[in-house]
């Protein structure tokens, strides 16, 4: 595959941080032309690319931009919309900076030639309907996070509750817990140590019953919009809104992974290489994006549970080879990414 060097005039790094970012430009060769810190905000990222257009020696420019989801989000959106080339770049290696220290300068331009000399390049993921999806998704996951901590919390205060509160709830599940106790009283007859856990206790379930609710209502917004995006992913089965989303926001567009073997490698169900000598054998991937991950093992779950015909006749096969679950687990995660990934070039292209 061809270094970006052959293609581009320049390539500028960029290195950002809340309040500032800097920028380091380099020629086809890496030989560092100039650099620049500007503040992180709309003026600051016109002057970066009225500064670009000044130095660069030529006009094929790439944007290799750091936290391009976070620190960097503006500023991409900025150079996209300036009609600019911009990649991802990764986070910079602390052995290859480790000469000249660590500084902001240094790491964009770090940034710029390691993305020169590399022979693929991260797309920056895109936004519209996948931000959206992606917002919804960090909701959801400070929900759930909020909700078993409050649950946490009202189970051991329930536990330590005077009988004649716990008794009438102790076979009870869960929601039937917060349902008697977002309606407790608190009397004039209850010692003070009562009257706190009572109001404790209703505060926790109220809570816990309101976060219920918000967490439904975020799952119909993650249907309705994956619906609208890519209904084809809902169509399949053991898929459902949450998994379909994170499937979504680490796919982002087509082309944005070049195959569906880099698709698996993103997931981290793709075995990597550990082979020495004369000894060849592969290792278990704990790398990629483990939200992915998670989706493609729930799918796999589902439909091992589940009776997916398909799936049925793998897991046969594979027990009678006595292989275990696990291992037959792991297989059929790496045989849904690239159905997955081949269904989301298809549906996204067309």
């Amino acid at each position: 595959m061809p270094m970006l060097a052959e293609s581009v005039d320049a390539v500028i790094g960029v290195d950002t941080h809340t309040d500032t970012h800097t920028a380091c430009l380099v020629d086809g060769t890496g030989r560092e032309v100039a650099a620049v810190t500007v503040e992180a905000s709309p003026d600051g990222y016109s002057e970066l690319i009225a500064w670009a257009a000044q130095q660069a020696p030529g006009p094929r420019l790439t944007w290799a931009v750091e936290g391009c989801r976070s620190h960097g989000a503006g500023l991409l959106r900025a150079l996209l919309a300036a009609g600019q080339h911009v990649v991802e770049a990764g986070r910079p290696q602390r052995v290859g900076r480790r000469p000249g220290g660590k500084s902001d300068p240094s790491d964009a331009r770090l940034a710029a030639r390691t993305t020169l000399a590399a022979g693929h390049h991260a797309q920056p993921r895109s936004d519209g309907d996948r931000e959206a999806l992606r917002i919804l998704l960090v909701a959801r996951e400070h929900a759930n996070a909020t909700r078993t901590a409050a649950i946490n919390v009202f189970k051991a205060l329930l536990l330590t509750a005077p009988d004649q509160l716990r008794e009438p709830l102790r076979r009870q599940s869960t929601p039937r817990q917060t349902a008697a106790c977002a309606l407790l009283r608190v009397h004039a007859r209850h010692t003070p140590a009562e009257r706190v856990l009572r109001q404790t206790l209703r505060n926790l379930a109220q809570r816990i019953r309101q976060l219920d609710r918000e967490i439904r209502a975020n799952e119909r917004q993650l249907h309705d919009l994956v619906d609208t995006i890519m209904p084809a992913l809902l169509a399949e089965p053991g898929v459902g809104p949450v998994s379909a989303a994170h499937l979504i926001i680490a796919w982002s567009h087509p082309g944005r992974c070049r195959s569906e073997a880099a698709f698996a490698a993103l997931a981290g169900v793709s075995p990597l290489q550990a082979s020495s000598g004369r000894i060849t054998r592969h290792r278990l991937n704990r790398f990629g994006d483990r939200q992915l991950n998670r989706a493609l093992h729930t799918i796999v779950n589902w439909r091992m549970i589940h009776g997916h015909e398909p799936t049925q006749h793998y897991l046969t096969r594979r027990r009678a080879q006595q292989k275990s679950d696990a291992e037959i687990r792991r297989c059929l995660k790496r045989y849904t990414a690239r159905h997955m990934f081949r269904l989301m070039e298809t549906a996204g292209r067309t």
